[in-house]
Parts: C-alpha cells; sequence; structure tokens
C-alpha cells in the first residue's frame, strides 16, 4: 500500500467519483485543484493548486509515493487554455516527480489522441496517434512525456486512454466506450500493486464485446474490468442512437461542436 497518494484535478468529475474509493489504494490522500475542495473524505491533505505554477506543483508532489493525475482541462478549448494546464502543468508535474524519487504514476490520457480513427478500425495500444482537436493533442503530447521520461530517467507512468467514465452508457457510443468507474478503480489500485509497470498505453474501458480497443497489450499488469457494456444494453434498449458529426462519424460527446442535428444529416446525405 502506499504511504501518501496525489490525486491532481480531485474536484473534477472523474476525482470526486475515484477520491472515496481510495482506501485500498493508500494510507493518505492529497487532494489537489485548482479550486477548493469542501467535501474532502476524513483526513485526506487538501492542497489548491495551478499545475501551471512549477514551484506550488514541486511543493505538490513532495512526499508523494504515488500520483494520479486527472488534473487539467478534460474537454475541448482553446490552444490557450489547454497549453497552460495540459502541457506547461504536465511538464511541471513530471519535472517534480524527477526531483522527488519518481513517484509512479497513471496518466489520465484520453481515446481523443485517435479520435479520427475510422469507427470500424479495431485499435491496439500501438495505432497511429489521431488526435481530434486541441485536447486530444494535448494528451498525445501528455503520452509523449511520459514515454521520454520512462526512457531516459526510468520514470513509470500508466498512460490510461479513458473512454466514457459514467455510472451507465448514456448512448449507443458509448457502448463501445464505458468506463464503469469501479472498473476505473480497480484500475488504479492495479497500476500501484503491479511489480512491474513499464510505460504501458492502457485504454479505460470497461468489458465489452462491441469495444473498438484491444487491450491485450495490458494483461500482464493483471487487470480484469468487471463491467459489461452489452448487458446494460439488453436491460436499456432505450438508450438514444449516437450523436452525429459533420464528418458522419458519431460525436465525440454531447458537446461536440461538430454535433449535427439528425435533420442535418438526412438532409446532407439526400
Amino acid at each position: 500500500m502506499l504511504k501518501k497518494l496525489l490525486i491532481t484535478g480531485a474536484a473534477g468529475t472523474l476525482g470526486r467519483m475515484i477520491r472515496t474509493e481510495m482506501g485500498g489504494v493508500a494510507e493518505t490522500l492529497r487532494l489537489s485543484d485548482l479550486v477548493p475542495i469542501e467535501d474532502a473524505p476524513e483526513g485526506a491533505e487538501v492542497v489548491t493548486c495551478d499545475l501551471a505554477d512549477a514551484e506550488a506543483v514541486d511543493r505538490l508532489v513532495a512526499g508523494c509515493d504515488g500520483v494520479v493525475h486527472l488534473g487539467g482541462i478534460s474537454v475541448e478549448k482553446p490552444f490557450g487554455s489547454i497549453l497552460q494546464s495540459n502541457i506547461i502543468g504536465l511538464h511541471n508535474l513530471y519535472e517534480a516527480a524527477r526531483r522527488h524519487g519518481q513517484p509512479r504514476i497513471l496518466f489520465a490520457s484520453s481515446n481523443h489522441v485517435v479520435g479520427f480513427h475510422p469507427q470500424d478500425a479495431w485499435l491496439g495500444t500501438d495505432a497511429a496517434h489521431k488526435p481530434d482537436g486541441w485536447y486530444g493533442v494535448s494528451k498525445s503530447f501528455g503520452e509523449a512525456v511520459a514515454l521520454m521520461y520512462f526512457h531516459k530517467f526510468g520514470q513509470e507512468t500508466a498512460m490510461v486512454r479513458i473512454g466514457s467514465v459514467t455510472p451507465e452508457p448514456i448512448d449507443r457510443r458509448a457502448l463501445a466506450t464505458w468506463f464503469a468507474p469501479e472498473d476505473f478503480v480497480s484500475l488504479i489500485a492495479c497500476v500501484f500493486r503491479a511489480t512491474r509497470l513499464g510505460c504501458p498505453v492502457i485504454w479505460g474501458v470497461s468489458d465489452k464485446d462491441t469495444s473498438w480497443w484491444d487491450n491485450s497489450g495490458a494483461r500482464y499488469l493483471g487487470w480484469r474490468p468487471k463491467r459489461n457494456s452489452p448487458k446494460r444494453s439488453r436491460r436499456c434498449p432505450c438508450l438514444p442512437p449516437m450523436r452525429r458529426c459533420r464528418n458522419g462519424r458519431a460525436a465525440c460527446s454531447p458537446r461536440c461542436r461538430f454535433r449535427r442535428t439528425e435533420a442535418q444529416i438526412s438532409s446532407a446525405q439526400a
């Protein structure tokens, strides 16, 4: 068990989902975000920190023997916003880790790293990067940084390309990308328990027959998701259809700026 686990972005959606479930992973949690955290678990350390502030990040990482890096912007934004938190902030985190004993890191990457692959492609962890926006570019950069620090300094990182973390699948696209919160928690525990980690890419997705992603390259870690989205689809036949984009493919999220209405799609296909 870790002595102290740092969770950045702990006030965000993913942070709120997992921070109360880390009792079996670490004796003490250090929770950090740019905004105050009002409802932290009992005994947790709470630190307000801007990831773009290198000195603050250095103090944040000191004394931790594990990091779950969820911090930064998690949706598509203009490049200037992405630059500060997702690129400069990530550099600051890895430099702090290098100076403070190289605690193992779980980096929350994203399926948006490969967002412009066709939906009918079966993607392994070695699939070419095809980011679908500045957010995806920042996560591609993050994976490159993790690999450089691993090969140059021996810094271990699990690069988890997170799918759709929701209590249940929200639409038919999510049947292929759904990542149940309890499966995310079990993956975190596995990453920090593993004798050997290295710097693998891991698809953050629950078990399913309809997945677009091949996780066989990470089986050496011993992680097996327990939830299955096709079983959920049979219980929830009313799931809405996939949202569509200008390019005719499924939208990346309900907030996708390329999303089109069904009427626009029908008109374009006429």
